[in-house]
């Protein structure tokens, strides 16, 4: 039910936000009488009962259907309700009904009282209800239990009760208590006069005791019941009164009635009591008829008159025994109990000037009085039931005196004294453990002393004196004398403890005068030295007294209770203390301590206060004097006791204040008693467990049984001896008397000692003792040697201050009394330096006041480190104190005395290096930037010197401070000096403003090196950087190195900060003062409207907030400027408004901090977190009391990323980077689509929400678990299984800074705070391991962005990670082999499962290798994304070469225990490692069924060997999942020869890509038909050509342009193989075109007609002369029609072609048949087909292009792979297809002239062309040009290292209209070259002077140009290399197609060689650097430009 609870409360508290959850419960309520309820039935009822108690004065909310209000649901319920137990759920009993009435009445009554309308309904349904319930009840009938259960709740609830048979229910009522009453009364009394005359005569004659017949003096009606009478109340001491009975023996008198009582059932108790109490309620709610009233009246009155007798009768006399007579009892008394309350209310309609209503009252007060006696002597008294009827019967009593006066006080007056005195002789009534009676008594005479002392004066004097001598009366004790003395009455004792409790509650001056004297007396008559257990009685009721702080009275007890304390202790020692009584042990011991203790905790009055700590402390000094000479006993047995009044009476002191010498003195005397007697807690050991002191008065014997020893110790203590000592410390003031030569005046310090003591200072032994105790005292700091100038009470004086100040860190970390705020002030530094400022102190006591300050400062850090997992208010309160120290310390730099600022200084550095959260602490920093000189004397302000030295160690702190809080922590220390710089005031007025400005502007944060950090400093995180950036609100540009200053960007955003909080406190004041909202509602609807100003701005920027996240998950892009001003904005407002009273508007500020957490997440971009963190530091620096709201949010938000997976956790395969989108060519796996967002936009927000978290991290770390414990949920969402990361390469660096998160957060298990969640953090440790170690399962991958500080970055990262991993230290102690953490089992050690590694053998092992491992990766791709970040950096790595063979070995079988994908990415990196790879090839091969859905593993299946072999591991081929394309063609190359096995995967690997896809690869394919033995590529072909018409028409071109003659081949198999292909592939065409439907086989003669008339004009154009040409070639073109609109051009099928442009038929130069140029007017396939571009193609015949589609295959495969890596580097693959036997169609570059023809209309260079066509030097133009050039020309130089393409004169270098150079030709490529392959173009690539002249504008390879271009060339080249085997298969399968380029020399292996994988990315790096080199401007180049140009005329 609890939830349900909840839930109805939620609803309560705002109806109208949860109409469908009231509805729903609505719903669940009961339904129509009749049917059965359930328990859901029952339970929903009680919620809404709950609802409408809760919600009562509300109006009726709004639901969402037609429900019924749940008032009326209630209501409902309640005419309804019935009584067959048939309707109620199966197993519910009665007590279970019983339980839901009365809680479901109990909300009834509730809401009837909350709402009167709801009352009078409520009222009429109950009457009628109760009614028929009280029927079926009297009846006895079957229902008549559950009829009881309803009446019972009714009758005990404030329930109304009406309806129209009022009067016939009390009429029913009246006749079930109208049963024969039988009354034992005493002689018939003539009426009330006689009665009260009677109890005038004698108050205790009362007392109806009757005598029993034995004569043994015991109480009859005690005896048969087994109770002894108490001490005092024998028959000698008491008369006996015999009860009058109207005839007959006592016996039968007694025996008549028994019988009577027991007629009575059980059942017609109950009756009677539900009756009653229903009755009860009737008179309240309605009036009724005074007929009936009155014989109401009469019953109730029989009915307490039958009750003395009743209460009486002896127990002996029962027949009934037992349990059975025990409830007959209470029954009886319950029902008399409600004719009580019954009796009072019926009398309460009299008149009450009547005099017969005067006398009915008179005669009910005497009734109740009678019955009150019988109570106190009967022996059911100590029944409950007892107790509750003597409490009614007192109100009743105590009613009618308040409310009629007069007559009836005084009688009461007269008969409450007779029964306070018979309560107070019961010896067991004051020891029941509730003292209901006693307590009741108490009370009633309270009220009744109240109302009178105003009203009638007199009889309450009387009343109060006549107690008072009732204890003279009976000290007749004290005069007995000898073996014959009587012990004190127990009635005697007790009186005195009620007079003492009724002065305490009423608290008049007037009661205590009556009172107190007569204690005064009585104590000042006795024998101190002989006390009696009166006397200790009186002595607590003095101090009681005394407490109330009445000043005389306090005096005269305070002075009595010291004398008696010193008297006691005079006497101890004497031969007559020797045979004292215990009595006067518990009266030292106990009672006067505990006086003395309760004076102190209830005086108020600060003067009275003052004065009785003066007293206390003097009383200390006397008792340890006199307690000091006394031989043989320890001191701490007297000062001892007196020790918690004093901590009482010091707690309000405030020890700073100016202290007066007098009372310094006593303090320093007590601290010399305290250390001499050893009532000093040690300063080390644990405490000895207290003992027990009893609270009995017949306890004896000292506390401390065990002797206490002096200044030498062992210190044995009480533990609340030890309490007061920490809690006196606390108020003590320090213990300089004098501030000159304090401590060498030894007069005082010797008075202290007793001359008998043989302790003071001409006692050298004593003297040694004392300061053996001093050295130990300080922890050997001093060595005793050292200590010889100081004497034995000298001594003993340190020691003293060495305890006390230790003391006052130990007990509560060194915080002085003195108010509620944590100052500077109250540290308890202070005192403890103010001995260090005492003139002329010899060199022994500095050194012991040094090392006492020293010994408190470990004192405090050890509180500090105890305290360290305290959370809540206890984490505040130590956060506090430890800021309260600092601020102390940083304050006391600029005192005078160089000693304590040198000491403050070095206890400041060690306080911040143990507890560096007081970095961060908002008046810490306040006290170093504002406050470091306020603490000087301003007598030594005109001191020059002294200023100048302070000042330069304030600079020198202040650098330090602030570095270093930078250096962990640079958003939240940013954020706090931005706070600072908001408060101009406070700046201005700061005297040291200069130096602190001057500090702060040297201080920068950037990307580059600092040398203030080292190592592994937070700051260096490039994420926290990143973070902080965003934190100090500077603007990130991604083309510069990141680099501000700390003070410009801190006064920067403080401006901004605060312009929009005076823009929020400007608008609301103009708000207020525009008459707030009475103006909006006269505008608009006045409902629509919150009725204040904060939540219409408040839901202004909720709704803003939330239209930023709508915009940005429809894909819109947001206002980057909007939404800061706007979150800006909301956190002004926000924090505005925390001030102010806003507990209305708490949901909406909720929801709005929730949004300004969550929104940056939602968007996901970098601006938007840059704009979140700068908020969020905003928040938790100006607010630190959000923080922990704050981290809560973001740590929600973090998981809510990972759940949907955005950003760093974007692991779906699409978001993978290059990986993905070279998908399916070169990457396995089904293309998809780009994601909508992009990705690395998301995993750079991510890194930046990292930077902050990390940054909180360091703050938090030491002090905020709350925080932490968020962090630890964030990190074990993070890290959870399955690995669910981004495979972004970008995301490398944001990954391994979460990672490093991860680790620095459990090195946090060796805190104190973090030390119970050891074997958690020890599981997130693994779980982090396994993290990292998944990062490696795929092959390493580059990323290429804009912002130039992203990739340093990246590498940084990693290296920080690398460095942290190799510097973390195990802590122990380590897991065992089993994974057992300090005795906690990680994982069942049975089947040695781990829960993050699985199965196990030796845990430590395990975990030492998969740490060399991660060590080894991470060094790895540390070093890669280093060669990434600087490629042009030289340096040269050696890191592959410091690793064995067996070290290789064992790294791959770890990291295949770990993940498979991990080894086999392993060898990725590491391509040239043998070892490696064979040991991974056997490792795969021997756990071949769990790799088969890893496509990386087929190399290690698929080998020459196995296909050799026909190993059995090629069978598991049909379930191996499919891989990249170019690692299926290498399959089909003849070293697999044509494996049916192998054969049947590729085909299904190509079959599952789309036929479109596979295109790309069809001149592979077409020679794969070479080796297809089996048909079974011949097959697929046919089938794709079915799914794609293009696929077809691109195959039957490539098929066509095969069939070319070959040159004769001498072996004769190779011929006969190359016979049967060429005769294959016009079968295969064939087959393919008879395969085509009608549709397709349409598509297939249009397109190819229309582009064989177009080929075939260059025939026709061989027998024209060459000027004829042109106007043929127009000729021809005007008579091709197009036929369709859906022809394509073969080179590009995404073009569609709309018609010929005729005019652009040009025929070119070449020494085959006449190519032609044509263009074409095409439109994009996809897009729109209105937008018609020309496209210029030249078509071939006579030459064989096939070798240009290879080429430029490879060029359009590095195109990919450089845009997959983002890398700007340009290649054109234009369009190139063969269609027929040497004939082709090759696409036109567009908008470009060739090298040659720009040489034909300038003389100029390149440089000079540049300028010509695009600007002079440095404009925009030229230099985008510039750009492009470098772009363009690092890209063909990859390509050109790889291909090796010769022939590049500048008639086949291309230029476009943007500067861009574009490669073409490329009939030598490979190992082929002009001029009969003499390769005289020695350089890889052409680089000839012209083009250096742009690269490279110095000449000298020095200019950033020539940088950039070398650098995106190595990048170029290393991205290459990933894909090193994807090249090489393309160009293999082209080995046997007969192409020149393979025509000579081993081409594949060169090409392999060129990649250089045996290099690391270092050496491959500065490889590519070197041919650069090698290129630039090279002889060869030149000369064979210059050839080119005398030979065929082409401009050079």
């Amino acid at each position: 039910m609890e939830p349900l609870y909840e839930l109805v409360d939620l609803i309560a508290t705002n109806p109208s936000q949860f109409p469908d959850q009231l509805s729903y419960l609505i719903s669940r309520s009961p339904p129509p009488s009749g049917s059965r309820l359930s328990r859901s039935h029952l339970h929903s009822l009680l919620a809404i009962a709950r609802f409408v108690a809760t919600a009562a004065a509300s109006p009726d909310p709004p639901l969402t259907d037609p429900s019924p209000s749940p008032k009326f649901v209630v209501l409902d319920f309640l005419r309804s309700l019935s009584l067959q137990p048939s309707s109620w759920p199966q197993p519910f009993n009665l007590d279970s009904v019983s339980s839901f009435l009365s809680e479901f009445v109990g909300y009834l009554s509730a809401a009837a009282n909350a709402d009167p309308g709801f009352a009078y309904e409520v009222g009429d349904v109950v009457g009628d209800t109760v009614s028929l319930s009280l029927g079926v009840f009297l009846d006895g009938k079957d229902e008549s239990g559950l009829c009881k259960a309803f009446l019972r709740a009714v009758s005990g609830s404030s329930l109304p009760v009406g309806g129209k048979d009022v009067e016939m229910l009390v009429g029913l009522l009246v006749d079930e208590v109208a049963i024969p009453v039988v009354v034992v009364a005493a002689s018939p009394r003539d009426g009330a006069a006689s009665e009260i005359s009677s109890a005038q005569s004698s108050p205790i004659s009362a007392v109806a005791v009757v005598s029993s017949s034995n004569g043994n003096g015991n109480s009859g009606s005690y005896g048969n019941a087994g109770e002894t009478s108490s001490p005092g109340s024998n028959s000698n001491a008491s008369s006996t009164q015999v009860l009058v009975s109207n005839g007959g023996g006592l016996g039968n008198n007694l025996r008549r009635p028994v019988g009577s009582f027991e007629d009575e059932s059980l059942e017609s108790l109950e009756k009677q009591e539900i009756a009653c109490k229903i009755l009860t309620r009737l008179l309240e709610e309605v009036t009724i008829e005074h007929k009936l009233l009155e014989q109401v009246r009469l019953l109730a009155r029989k009915q307490v008159q039958s009750m003395p007798g009743f209460l009486k009768i002896r127990k002996r006399d029962w027949n009934e025994q037992g349990q059975l007579l025990k409830a007959r009892i209470n029954a009886k008394l319950a029902v008399y109990q409600a004719v009580t309350k019954l009796n009072i209310k019926s009398l309460e309609s009299l008149d009450s000037k009547s005099k017969p209503s005067k006398k009915l009252w008179l005669e009910t007060l005497v009734s109740f009085t009678e019955a009150s006696e019988a109570c106190l002597i009967s022996v059911w008294r100590k029944l409950k039931m007892c107790e509750e009827l003597f409490s009614s019967l007192l109100a009743g009593m105590t009613h009618i005196a308040v409310t009629k006066g007069g007559q009836q006080l005084r009688v009461l007056l007269i008969r409450l004294k007779g029964l306070v005195l018979t309560a107070c002789a019961q010896a067991d009534t004051w020891g029941t453990s509730q003292r209901t009676i006693l307590q009741t008594v108490l009370n009633t005479c309270c009220k009744v002393i109240e109302y009178g002392w105003s009203t009638d004066r007199a009889p309450i004097d009387t009343f109060i004196m006549g107690l008072v001598a009732s204890v003279r009366d009976r000290n007749d004790y004290e005069e007995q004398e000898g073996e014959d003395k009587q012990p004190v009455p127990v009635g005697q004792l007790n009186l005195i403890r009620l007079l003492a409790d009724l002065s305490v509650s009423v608290n008049k001056s007037e009661v205590v005068d009556m009172i107190l004297p007569l204690f005064i007396e009585n104590l000042e008559e006795g024998e101190a030295s002989t006390p009696s257990f009166l006397r200790i009685r009186l002595l607590d009721a003095a101090s009681h007294i005394a407490s109330l702080g009445f000043e005389k009275s306090y005096r005269e007890t305070v002075v009595l209770m010291t004398r008696s304390y010193l008297n006691k202790l005079s006497s101890l020692g004497s031969a007559e203390s020797k045979t004292s009584a215990p009595e006067a042990t518990t009266e030292r011991v106990e009672t006067l301590p505990a006086g003395f203790l309760l004076i102190a905790s209830r005086l108020t009055s600060t003067k009275l206060r003052s004065d009785y700590r003066h007293r206390l402390l003097s009383l200390c000094s006397d008792v340890g004097l006199a307690a000091e000479s006394k031989s043989g006993r320890s001191g701490a047995d007297f000062l001892g006791p007196l020790l918690p009044a004093v901590a009482e009476i010091c707690s309000d002191f405030n020890p700073s204040t100016n202290v007066e010498p007098s009372l310094l003195k006593l303090f320093r005397n007590l601290w010399f008693y305290v250390a001499l007697f050893g009532l000093a807690p040690p300063v080390q050991g644990a405490q000895i467990p207290a003992k027990p002191i009893s609270g009995a008065l017949s306890s004896v014997g000292s506390i401390s049984s065990v002797p206490l020893q002096a200044v030498n110790g062992p210190y044995m203590w009480n533990a609340q001896w030890a309490a007061a000592v920490q809690r006196i410390a606390q108020g003590t003031p320090p213990l300089v008397v004098s501030s000159v030569k304090w401590l060498e005046d030894e007069l005082e310090l010797n008075a202290l000692h007793n001359p008998g003591s043989r302790k003071g200072s001409n006692n050298e032994k004593a003297a040694v003792t004392q300061r053996t105790a001093l050295s130990v005292a300080l922890g050997g700091r001093v060595d005793v040697g050292a200590m010889t100038t100081i004497s034995g009470v000298k001594a003993t004086y340190l020691l003293a201050v060495a305890f006390l100040e230790t003391i006052r860190f130990s007990s509560n970390g060194g915080i002085l009394n003195g108010g509620t705020s944590l100052t500077a002030s109250r540290s308890a530094f202070s005192c403890v330096f103010e001995y260090l400022k005492t003139p002329d102190l010899i060199p022994a006591v500095s050194q012991c006041l040094t090392a006492i300050v020293h010994r408190a400062f470990e004192t405090a850090v050890s509180w500090l480190e105890e305290r360290i997992s305290d959370t809540g208010n206890a984490a505040r309160i130590r956060e506090a104190t430890l800021c309260t120290h600092a601020c102390f310390l940083i304050q006391s730099m600029s005192e005078r005395e160089e000693s304590v600022r040198d000491l403050s200084v070095n206890l400041l550095a060690q306080l911040r290096d143990k507890f560096p959260q007081v970095l961060w602490d908002s008046s810490c920093l306040d006290s170093l930037l504002f406050s470091v000189e306020s603490g000087s004397s301003s007598a030594l302000v005109n001191d020059s010197a002294w200023i100048a030295t302070v000042r330069s160690l304030y600079k020198r702190i202040v650098r330090e401070w602030i570095n270093k809080s930078l250096s962990y922590a640079p958003c939240t220390s940013q954020g706090l000096l931005q706070e600072k710089l908001c408060k101009a005031n406070a700046w201005q007025r700061s005297q040291q403003t200069t130096d602190v400005v001057s500090l702060l502007s040297e201080m920068r944060l950037g990307s580059g090196k600092n040398d203030c950090w080292t190592g592994i400093q937070t700051a260096n995180i490039p994420a926290v950087m990143a973070a902080a950036a965003a934190a100090s609100g500077a603007s990130m540009n991604l083309t510069e190195i990141l680099n501000f200053e700390v003070l410009s960007t801190g006064i920067v955003s403080a401006t901004v900060k605060s312009n929009h909080a005076g823009q929020i406190s400007g608008m609301k004041s103009l708000f207020s003062s525009m008459g707030g909202f009475q103006r909006l509602k006269s505008i608009g609807s006045a409902e629509s409207i919150p009725p204040e100003a904060d939540k219409v701005v408040l839901m202004n920027f909720v709704h803003q907030l939330q239209q930023f996240v709508n915009v940005s998950e429809k894909g819109g892009e947001v206002d980057k400027a909007l939404f800061r001003q706007t979150c800006s904005q909301a956190t002004a407002f926000l924090l505005s408004s925390l001030d102010a009273d806003s507990k209305s508007n708490v949901d909406g500020f909720s929801q709005l901090l929730r949004l300004l957490c969550w929104c940056p997440a939602y968007i996901s971009t970098a601006d938007a977190m840059e704009t979140g963190v700068f908020i969020w530091t905003w928040l938790v620096s100006a607010a630190p009391q959000l923080g922990s709201l704050v981290f809560a949010e973001l740590v929600d938000a973090w998981l809510w990323t990972i759940d949907t997976k955005r950003g760093l956790f974007a692991s779906e395969e699409r978001y993978f980077g290059p990986a993905a989108r070279l998908r399916p060519q070169l990457s396995p796996g089904e293309p998809e689509d780009s994601p909508e967002k992009d990705p690395v936009e998301q995993i750079i927000a991510h890194r930046l929400w990292l930077g902050f978290f990390i940054d909180r991290f360091e703050v938090i770390r030491h002090n905020g678990l709350e925080q932490l414990l968020l962090l630890g949920r964030m990190l074990q969402g993070t890290t959870k299984t399955p690995w669910n990361f981004s495979r972004h390469p970008a995301a490398t660096g944001t990954f391994f800074t979460v990672m490093l998160l991860g680790l620095k957060f459990c090195s946090c298990q060796s805190q104190g705070n973090l030390q119970k969640f050891r074997a958690g953090l020890q599981l997130l440790e693994d779980r982090i391991y396994r993290a990292s170690l998944g990062w490696f399962a795929h092959e390493p991958e580059w990323f290429e962005i804009k912002d130039v500080n992203f990739a340093p970055s990246e590498a940084q990262s990693v290296s920080i990670f690398l460095h942290y991993l190799q510097n973390e230290k195990a802590d122990p102690p380590q897991p065992d082999s089993k994974g057992r953490d300090n005795g906690i089992s990680l994982f069942d050690e049975n089947d040695k499962y781990h829960p993050v590694w699985g199965q196990l053998e030796n845990y430590a092992a395990g975990r030492e290798k998969r740490k060399q491992l991660l060590l080894m990766l991470c060094q790895h791709e540390a070093d890669r994304l280093e060669v990434w970040a600087q490629p042009t950096n030289p340096k040269e790595g050696a890191f592959r070469l410091k690793i064995s063979p067996d070290k290789w070995v064992e790294y791959a079988r770890t990291a295949f225990s770990v993940d498979p994908r991990i080894a086999l990415a392993l060898v990725s990196r590491f391509r040239a490692n043998t070892h490696l790879k064979a040991e991974v090839t056997q490792l795969v091969q021997t756990h071949i069924l769990d790799l088969r859905t890893i496509p990386e593993a087929l190399p290690y299946v698929i080998t020459p060997k196995t296909v050799e072999e026909n190993s059995t591991l090629l069978q598991q081929l049909p379930h191996w999942a499919a891989c990249s394309i170019t690692q299926a063609l290498e399959f089909l190359t003849p070293a697999y020869k044509g494996h049916p096995r192998v054969m049947a995967y590729v085909l299904r690997v190509m079959e599952s890509y789309p036929p479109e896809r596979v295109t790309f690869f069809m001149p592979q394919l077409v020679q794969a038909l070479r080796y297809d033995d089996d048909k079974l590529v011949e097959g697929y072909l046919l089938r794709a050509a079915q799914r794609s018409d293009i696929f077809a028409h691109i195959l039957i071109w490539h098929l066509q342009g095969e069939t070319c003659g070959s040159e004769p081949v001498k072996d004769a198999a190779i011929a006969e193989k190359q016979a049967a292909f060429q005769a294959l592939l016009p079968a295969v065409r064939q087959r393919i075109i008879d395969s085509f439907n009608p549709k397709a086989r349409d598509i297939f003669d249009r397109e190819f007609d229309f582009f064989d008339k177009v080929t075939s004009i260059s025939g026709v154009l061989s027998p024209l002369p060459k000027e004829e040409r042109r106007a043929g070639i127009r000729r021809e073109l005007e008579k091709i029609e197009l036929n369709g609109d859906d022809l394509y051009l073969p080179t590009a099928p995404s073009k569609l072609v709309k018609g010929i442009i005729v005019d652009s038929g040009i025929p070119l130069q070449s020494a085959a048949k006449v190519p032609i140029l044509i263009s074409f007017n095409v439109a994009d396939r996809n897009g729109d087909p209105r937008d018609i571009r020309p496209q210029g193609c030249i078509f071939k015949v006579g030459d064989d292009c096939r070798q240009d589609v290879l080429a430029l295959q490879v060029i359009a495969l590095l195109r990919d792979i450089f845009q997959a890596v983002g890398l700007n580097l340009y290649l054109f693959p234009y369009g190139v297809l063969p269609t027929g036997p040497e004939r082709g169609i090759i696409e036109v570059v567009p908008n470009t002239r060739s090298r040659s023809q720009m040489g034909e209309t300038t003389d100029g260079g390149l440089y000079e062309i540049f300028q010509q066509d695009f600007g002079p030097v440095g404009s925009p133009n030229f230099e985008a040009a510039r750009e492009n050039f470098i772009i363009s020309s690092a890209g063909y130089a990859v390509a050109s290292l790889l291909l090796q393409p010769k022939d590049r004169h500048n008639g086949n270098l291309l230029f476009d209209n943007e500067g861009r150079l574009v490669h073409i030709d490329f009939g030598f490529i490979l190992e082929t070259s002009p001029g009969g392959n003499m390769r005289f173009e020695s350089a890889h690539f052409k680089l000839s002077h012209e083009m250096t002249q742009l690269l490279d504008p110095s000449g000298t390879m020095k200019s950033e140009t020539w940088t950039r271009f070398v650098r995106l060339c190595v990048k170029g080249y290393l991205a290459a290399r990933r894909h090193m085997d994807g090249i090489i298969y393309t160009v293999l399968m082209m080995v046997d197609s007969g192409l020149p380029c393979f025509s000579r020399g081993d081409p594949i292996g060169n090409l392999r060689k060129r990649f250089r994988p045996e290099l690391t990315e270092r050496e491959a790096a500065n490889f590519m650097i070197r041919t650069c080199t090698d290129a630039y401007n090279k002889w060869t180049t030149a000369g064979y430009d210059l050839i080119q140009y005398l030979q065929q005329g082409i401009e050079k």
